[in-house]
């Protein structure tokens, strides 16, 4: 870098002690040296300015930029004097133009400062705050963004907009798990007032509170279109039961109200018992997995007596225990519209399977659907079931699913089936139910042309209770979906059953999931699968530990099957490497070149 300085020390020798400079005058001219830089240039990114070389100048010196200083230096040579007598002259030389340069440098800094550096706006009269949070948030995370909390708000209200129309305009409108809160729920119910087209919509899992229900005031009440109302994962309690149910008493258009997970508890059920005893168009009430206690239990049953319009009742995954299950069954005694009745996973027991079994035998309606699972009831309990199984004209569907019948209980269901002629769909899986009470319910099969879908999945039923079923349904029965998954049957277990597919016609679904198949048993399906099968579309062969020889096995089978009914094949959970996977592939590609037939295989 280029020294702008009017005074060169480069070639300058170091004082001795002969020379003319004491400590003190070296010391005065190193600092006229560092005061006197030169400004060259000083840049912006608009202009650029050039300032002239000031320079500082001897009182002793004629001219001549280097010249001077070389003269300086060569009279202090020949000059010796103690630096005790520094002449005061010289000192006042130095020192003057050394201060009027820092004054001069001063001025010019300070003029640059006032050019080049940028101009601060003027603070307004009142400072906007910053957005405090945000309303309403459709990610996760969002609300972390603090500094650009008014950008997402403006996004948020412009896709409350874009949902608003969607309310305006469409006839099924999913807005679910959008997290909109109280304050978009008051921005979007305006438009439900202005749709007469609308006949669902789902708000479930927004993070609505008993606050926000309010913003259907005058809404639901003059609403007519609106069939199904979803507002289920709202945590809206007791309080916003109560606000929805003064609403809906003089609503004549909801058929369906979905309040799952809601938190509502005794007080909420007695709100919607209110209800149902004014309300005369529901038709389907949802209340599973909420806090609804006997005394709940109770209010709802009062209402069954008055109410002449239900039809589906969801109470799953509440604390109705034998008491609620009793305070129930008074209430289906005199009711006639109930057709199904949910109850999975209220701790009932056998007495309180007995108590409700009682009412609904005293039933006048036609009740079609009874779910009754993880219930704890035993075979104890399912003497009664068995009972109203063998009076039923009406009961199309029951699911005594993971509760402890066993054998016994298994074998009671089964006689009780030989009399019934109107279940179609059963459900005991979960039972630990062996292969004793797996042969009873085979024999029924017999002569039970009736029963179409059957799950018996979670039973340890091993190789003799799949032998039993298998010598059945090879000609027999009008099974088309068995559910066999975790029942312990092994290779030998898969045996029976792929020869039972190589005459059976009507199976149509087949899950065989965790029964320990390995490639002994994905080979013997395999045999069964090249032989025309005009019934199974659907095998799930998922947990098997199953390798790549059986998928080999498996591939080549629906490669020689020219007409292969399957169109989907579940192997995953196995242990196959890409060869046995890309042999799957490939027989997926020829089955859909030979038959133009999609075959979805998942591994």
């Amino acid at each position: 870098m280029d020294c702008a300085s009017t005074l060169s020390i480069c070639s300058h020798p170091k004082p001795t002690a002969n020379s003319s400079f004491s400590t003190g005058g070296y010391v005065l001219l190193r600092r006229r040296l560092f005061f006197s830089p030169s400004l060259q240039y000083v840049s912006s990114g608009r202009r650029r300015l050039k300032f002239q070389t000031f320079a500082i100048k001897n009182a002793s010196a004629s001219s001549g930029r280097s010249g001077r200083a070389r003269k300086v230096y060569t009279e202090s040579q020949s000059e010796a004097a103690p630096s005790t007598s520094f002449p005061v002259k010289e000192i006042a030389s130095s020192v003057l133009p050394v201060g009027s340069f820092i004054v001069v440098t001063f001025v010019m800094w300070k003029l640059v400062e006032k050019l080049m550096m940028p101009k601060k706006s003027k603070a307004p009269v009142q400072e906007k705050k910053p957005t405090e949070g945000v309303k309403w948030s459709f990610a996760a995370g969002t609300n972390l963004l603090p500094n650009f909390g008014a950008k997402i708000e403006r996004e948020s209200k412009l896709r409350l907009n874009d949902f608003s129309k969607e309310l305006r305009s469409f006839s099924i409108v999913d807005m679910s798990g959008r997290n909109f809160g109280d304050e978009g729920l008051f921005f979007l119910a305006e438009s439900l007032a202005y749709n007469q087209v609308a006949e669902e919509v789902n708000f479930a899992a927004n993070g609505i509170t008993a606050e926000g229900i309010k913003a259907f005031d005058g809404i639901l009440q003059s609403n007519i279109s609106l069939k199904v109302l979803n507002l289920s994962g709202n945590s809206i309690g007791d309080e916003g039961a109560k606000v929805l149910c003064d609403m809906l008493v003089d609503n004549s258009g909801i058929q369906k109200l979905q309040l799952n997970s809601t938190n509502i508890g005794d007080e909420g059920a007695k709100a919607i018992a209110e209800l149902l005893k004014k309300n005369s168009t529901l038709r389907t009430l949802e209340l599973n997995n909420n806090l609804i206690d006997y005394s709940g239990f109770s209010g709802l049953a009062e209402a069954l007596l008055e109410n002449k319009s239900l039809n589906s009742l969801y109470l799953n995954g509440n604390y109705g225990g034998a008491l609620g299950a009793s305070a129930l069954a008074k209430g289906l005694e005199g009711n006639k519209a109930l057709r199904e009745l949910f109850l999975h996973g209220n701790s009932i027991g056998d007495e309180g399977v007995r108590a409700l079994i009682t009412g609904l035998s005293l039933h006048k309606g036609k009740l079609t659907a009874l779910d009754i699972g993880n219930n704890m009831i035993t075979s104890k309990g399912a003497f009664h079931v068995a009972e109203y199984v063998k009076k039923s004209k009406s009961l199309l569907w029951l699911n005594v699913y993971m509760n402890d019948i066993k054998d016994e209980g298994a074998e009671k269901i089964a006689d009780a089936l030989k009399e019934n002629r109107s279940i179609t769909n059963i459900d005991l899986g979960g039972n630990d139910i062996h292969a004793k009470g797996i042969t009873a319910i085979a024999e029924v099969l017999k002569d039970n042309t009736v029963i179409t879908a059957l799950e018996l999945g979670y039973n340890p039923m091993g190789p003799d209770g799949a032998r039993a079923l298998s010598e059945v349904l090879k000609f027999h029965g009008n099974i088309k979906t068995l559910m066999l998954g975790w029942c312990k049957i092994g290779a030998k277990g898969a045996e029976f059953i792929a020869d039972t597919l190589k005459y059976n016609n009507t199976i149509t679904t087949l899950d065989l999931r965790a029964n320990g198949l390995s490639d002994e048993g994905a080979k013997s399906l395999a045999r069964s699968l090249k032989v025309v099968n005009e019934a199974l579309v659907s095998l799930d062969l998922g947990f098997n530990e199953i390798r790549d020889e059986g998928a080999f096995s498996i591939s080549q089978a629906l490669k020689a099957n020219e007409d292969v009914r399957l169109t989907s094949l579940n192997l995953a959970s196995n242990f196959l490497t890409k060869l046995g996977q890309s042999a799957l592939t490939d027989a997926r590609d020829h089955v859909y070149e030979m038959n133009e037939k999609e075959l979805s295989i998942g591994f």
